[in-house]
């Protein structure tokens, strides 16, 4: 009871203070034309590859159908920290988030980078489908099946965010405000707590743990049936396809797998330093995905000329 009072007693944050990226203040003109343009690549591109899918017939097919969703979320996730990022560069109080405002931009993240893990295992499981069973493939990845199985990463995504969100901000913030880190994210925030976060940096490394480990398993486990059906394909040319189809997600699911294990399996390690491995797989990573796309794959080229073409 005297704890409770003891808590009652003292005032609830209402605003964070977001430190941004180390080295950026030195010279914040230069990093903010910097992350601008990487954020007008990022959403120009991937919103590209998404007009460029859904208005191409010959990009109907599974496969595109779950990039699109993917180029979507990339330019969403961009979307939720470089703004933030480049209004601290501007001024101290573009660096001012309210409680709420961070509560929002944690749940959004979150969301967006649960539902891109799922994702990334769904489009694993069509390729083993495509490649693996394909005389099996049109009716197993039908339209419906299709779009349930889109539809269940984004379900399943908000949920495993509502979660985080409410386990973080259900505890009382009342002391310091600085959030060393460049958006609100689960560790940072986590430090700011007037409150014992035992429990709920167990429960994030549990959760987050099972969920990106089973994801990347199962993303393995296809990979490898993959690999030993591309391998028993007896001309250079069907293998060469076969691979050309998977190398780019195979790029893009390492690019997106390794810096969340330097930052969620050490969650005392938080800092301005810390930011790096963030800032590769927020801000690079959904830049890079639409080149990775297009530059490994042939169909995407011929569609992008051809709504150039319409275009002119």
């Amino acid at each position: 009871m005297a704890v409770k009072i003891e808590y009652l007693n003292q005032t609830m944050v209402s605003h964070f203070f977001l430190e941004g990226l180390m080295y950026t203040a030195e010279h914040p003109g230069l990093f903010f034309l910097l992350f601008i343009l990487i954020y007008s690549i990022t959403v120009t591109g991937n919103l590209l590859i998404l007009l460029t899918v859904g208005s191409d017939p010959h990009l109907h097919s599974p496969m595109y159908h779950f990039l699109g969703h993917l180029s979507f979320l990339d330019a969403c996730l961009s979307t939720v920290t470089v703004p933030k990022v480049m209004a601290g560069l501007l001024t101290l109080d573009g660096k001012m988030i309210s409680f709420q405002g961070c509560a929002v931009q944690l749940y959004c993240f979150h969301f967006l980078a649960s539902t891109e893990c799922f994702l990334y295992t769904v489009m694993a499981y069509d390729r083993y489908l495509a490649i693996c069973q394909p005389l099996h493939y049109p009716v197993a990845m039908n339209r419906r099946v299709c779009a349930g199985l889109a539809g269940s990463t984004w379900t399943i995504g908000a949920m495993h965010s509502a979660i985080h969100t409410s386990l973080t901000f259900r505890l009382l913030y009342c002391g310091p405000h600085h959030i060393a880190y460049f958006f609100c994210d689960i560790p940072p925030v986590l430090k700011l707590a007037c409150a014992d976060t035992t429990i709920n940096e167990l429960i994030m490394l549990a959760n987050i743990g099972v969920v990106a480990a089973g994801c990347l398993i199962l993303i393995i486990i296809s990979y490898v049936f993959i690999v030993a059906a591309v391998l028993r394909i007896r001309t250079a040319e069907g293998r060469r396809r076969a691979f050309s189809t998977c190398t780019a997600h195979l790029t893009v699911v390492l690019l997106y797998y390794m810096p969340p294990v330097c930052i969620y399996l050490q969650p005392s390690s938080t800092g301005a330093g810390a930011g790096a491995p963030a800032v590769f797989y927020t801000i690079v990573t959904p830049m890079l995905n639409p080149f990775i796309y297009t530059l490994r794959n042939k169909e995407v080229k011929q569609a992008l000329r051809r709504l150039v073409c319409r275009g002119f």
